[in-house]
């Protein structure tokens, strides 16, 4: 079975903590799944979490979540 490279990598851990970030988000403010992506996704935090150099995406989604409300 062949390693997954740097970006399979990176980019399964940003798709797992965007999902994460918007079940917190729903759960916090009882938006709907709609309005928790919208937030998300139109966060400060977008740009930092899918820049692979950064490498913020190795963080905890808890952390990114208070991360995020924090900008």
């Amino acid at each position: 079975m062949k390693q997954p490279n740097h970006h399979q990598i990176a980019t399964y851990l940003t798709n797992y903590a965007l999902s994460e970030l918007v079940k917190y988000v729903m759960e916090d403010s009882g938006c709907t799944i709609e309005d928790a992506m919208e937030r998300v996704y139109n966060s400060q935090l977008l740009p930092a979490l899918q820049d692979e150099e950064g490498e913020l995406y190795v963080q905890s989604p808890a952390y990114l979540y208070e991360l995020m409300n924090k900008l």
